[in-house]
C-alpha cells in the first residue's frame, strides 16, 4: 500500500469523503463535493471493521463537534441539512456552513476573499460555463458573507492544534457544480439524472486521486439514491482498474479499484454524513458552494422584481418563484431550459 509520512513521520493514507447538495431542486446548481485528509496509517489498523473508517469526530474532539450548540464553541462538522439556517435568516443562514468550509479552507491555503477566489480554488473553469447565465456571469461575493473573520480565524486555530496533535492533516477540497442547462444537457444525454451525479463523483474520485500523488485512497461516499450496486458504473467509470467487490448490502458496498499505481477502497454507505466527518465536511462545502451561488441567482432576480421573495430553489416554492418572475422572463426571452432543470 502506497504511504507517505506527515511531519513528524509518521506514515499517513488519504481518506476522501463525498457529498452532493441540489440534486432534487427546481432551480438553482447541482453541487458535488470531496474532501481528503491524511490519516495515520496506525488510526486505520486499529479498525475492528476498515469499513466503518476512522472517528476523526472523536479522534478531533477538542475543536470539532458533530451535535452544534451555542453553547458548545467548537466547530460544527455535521450533515449540512442540520447546519443551514442554525445562524439566522438571509444571508446569515449559512453562518455555520461558512464556519466550518472556510476553516478547513485556510488550513491548506489563506481564505479565499470572495466567491470568485473560493470557485477558482474548488472548481477551476467553472467561470466559463457561469458566464452562459446572466444571473451567475459577473457576480460576486466578499467572504465571509456572515461569518466574521476573526471568528474563522479563531475556529482555525483550534483546528490546526487539534490536527497537529493526532498526526492528521487536511489536504484540501475539490467541488464539481452543473449550473442549471449544463445539468439539463446531462440529464438528456444520459437520459438518468443518477447517472450524471455519479459521473460528478466519479471526476471528483479522480481529481482526489491526482491531488494523492499516487497514493492509495480510502474513500466514502453518502449512498446515491436506493442504489445498492456500484460495480458497473465503476467500471465503466474507470475501465484501466481492476475491481473487486467488498460487500453490497442494504446499508453500505464496497469495492477496490486496483490502478497502475494506487488501489483505492470505495464504500458507499446510507446517512454517510452522520459516520463519515470527511462526507459531512463535503456534505458542508457542497451546500456552502450551492448557497452563494443562490445568493446570486436571487440578488439578480430580485433588482428585475422589486419585492420579490428569495427562493431556496425547491419544487414548490420554485414554483412560486417561477409565476413572479414569468413576465421578466418572457420579456427578456430567456429560455427555460436555462433557467429550470429537469426533474
Amino acid at each position: 500500500m502506497s504511504q507517505s509520512p506527515a511531519p513528524n513521520g509518521t506514515p499517513t493514507a488519504v481518506v476522501v469523503g463525498i457529498d452532493e447538495a441540489g440534486y432534487g431542486p427546481l432551480l438553482g446548481p447541482l453541487v458535488v463535493s470531496a474532501v481528503a485528509f491524511d490519516v495515520p496509517v496506525s488510526v486505520l489498523k486499529s479498525l475492528a471493521d476498515p469499513a466503518d473508517g476512522p472517528d476523526l469526530w472523536s479522534i478531533l474532539r477538542a475543536s470539532v463537534t458533530a451535535k452544534p450548540s451555542k453553547r458548545d464553541a467548537r466547530l460544527a462538522v455535521a450533515d449540512s441539512k442540520k447546519l443551514h439556517g442554525k445562524g439566522g435568516e438571509g444571508d446569515k443562514a449559512v453562518l455555520l456552513l461558512e464556519r466550518a468550509a472556510l476553516a478547513f479552507l485556510s488550513l491548506a491555503g489563506q481564505t479565499p476573499p470572495t466567491l470568485h477566489a473560493l470557485l477558482q480554488r474548488v472548481c477551476p473553469g467553472l467561470e466559463c460555463l457561469l458566464a452562459d447565465y446572466p444571473w451567475y456571469t459577473g457576480a460576486d461575493l466578499a467572504l465571509p458573507v456572515a461569518a466574521g473573520a476573526a471568528d474563522v480565524l479563531l475556529q482555525r486555530n483550534s483546528l490546526a492544534a487539534d490536527l497537529g496533535a493526532s498526526g492528521i492533516r487536511f489536504r484540501g477540497a475539490w467541488s464539481e457544480v452543473l449550473p442549471e442547462r449544463h445539468y439539463n444537457d446531462r440529464v438528456e444525454a444520459t437520459r438518468n439524472k443518477a447517472v450524471v451525479l455519479f459521473g460528478l463523483t466519479a471526476r471528483l474520485m479522480q481529481r482526489a486521486a491526482d491531488a494523492a500523488g499516487g497514493r492509495d485512497l480510502r474513500i466514502w461516499v453518502d449512498r446515491q439514491g436506493g442504489r445498492t450496486g456500484y460495480r458497473r458504473p465503476l467500471m465503466r467509470a474507470f475501465e484501466d482498474a481492476r475491481l473487486e467487490i467488498l460487500e453490497e448490502g442494504t446499508d453500505r458496498s464496497g469495492y477496490r479499484l486496483d490502478h497502475a499505481s494506487s488501489t483505492w477502497a470505495v464504500r458507499f454507505t446510507t446517512a454517510g454524513e452522520t459516520r463519515q466527518l470527511p462526507v459531512a465536511l463535503a456534505s458542508i462545502f457542497s451546500k456552502y458552494v450551492r448557497e452563494l451561488l443562490m445568493m446570486c441567482f436571487n440578488r439578480y432576480w430580485a433588482t428585475c422584481v422589486p419585492g420579490l421573495r428569495p427562493t431556496a430553489g425547491y419544487y414548490e416554492d420554485g414554483k412560486r418563484f417561477l409565476a413572479d418572475i414569468d413576465h421578466v422572463v418572457r420579456q427578456r426571452g430567456i429560455a427555460l431550459r436555462s433557467l429550470v432543470r429537469l426533474l
